[in-house]
């Protein structure tokens, strides 16, 4: 039980200290570049989500920290994150690529369309019902020009570190060491495969809620052994997000709630397409 303690205490310094240094990256540059940033990157929605599309399905859980943190900055809208968690296979992908290196391309790209064409009806829906989501981080910028010791003790010390990483860390640390208590203990590999398949999309789909990229393992070994077809592994894939989503989950549970919700409708939605032509 230590030994679990101490590798889920190291994997979750690991996170955040990568998720410190982008939120640190996104502070300054909001501070120093906020127009210039809000021009070019949100003055077209369908821009956010080919952008946020094409960098969640780039390997490992950075880039949607990236969005993440952009989106809480309001510089990205529901879609967009949407968009990056339907697209992003997180640490999966590196396994992906070494197992199953054909069929991982192939996923990545299927990956970036339904990403975009997700965020598309996410940013829809959300308009639609009126959804509020996640409001920009209030602080208060005194001078124009961006003074170093400023940004230090206020947006980095006071803002990033104080505010955020701390509620941060307990929930990362915490969701983990859960997540590897069920995995450890708990064998569903004869329940999985003694399933139909349109049962195992369902199964897919929800086990993508989990914020572990671990879980998600399973589906590839049972792929590349032959046990399930490529829709279960699809649909399992854009449903998960790896660690991508537990950032937001110290901003606004609610959101996080909001774009699971949508995710997992969206891969269920795609699961039952596949399922019904047979693939």
């Amino acid at each position: 039980m230590l030994d679990e303690i101490v590798t889920t205490f190291l994997e979750t310094m690991k996170i955040i200290l990568i998720i410190t240094l982008l939120m640190i990256i996104i502070e300054f540059l909001e501070l120093k570049f906020e127009n210039k940033i809000r021009e070019k990157i949100t003055r077209k929605p369908v821009n956010q989500f080919v952008i946020a599309s094409l960098l969640g399905s780039i390997p490992g859980c950075v880039d949607s920290f990236f969005i993440v943190s952009l989106y809480v900055h309001g510089l990205v809208g529901f879609g967009a994150l949407a968009a990056v968690m339907l697209s992003t296979a997180g640490d999966d992908a590196f396994i992906m690529l070494a197992m199953i290196p054909e069929t991982a391309l192939l996923i990545f790209a299927i990956s970036v369309i339904l990403g975009i064409v997700g965020g598309f009806f996410a940013d829809k829906i959300a308009k639609a019902i009126k959804l509020k989501t996640c409001q920009p981080c209030e602080i208060e910028i005194h001078e124009k020009e961006l003074d170093f010791k400023h940004f230090l003790k206020e947006h980095v010390f006071g803002h990033v570190l104080k505010k955020h990483i701390p509620k941060l860390f307990l929930w990362i640390f915490f969701t983990m060491l859960a997540i590897g208590f069920l995995v450890e203990n708990f064998n569903l590999e004869p329940i999985v495969t003694s399933l139909p398949v349109f049962l195992l999309i369902v199964f897919a789909a929800l086990i993508g809620i989990i914020p572990e990229s671990g879980p998600h393992l399973f589906f590839l070994l049972l792929f590349s052994k032959g046990f399930i077809p490529f829709s279960v592994l699809l649909v399992n894939t854009i449903s998960q997000d790896g660690h991508g989503l537990l950032p937001l989950l110290s901003y606004s549970v609610k959101d996080t709630i909001y774009v699971q919700i949508f995710t997992t409708l969206f891969a269920l939605a795609v699961g039952i397409v596949l399922f019904s032509i047979g693939v």
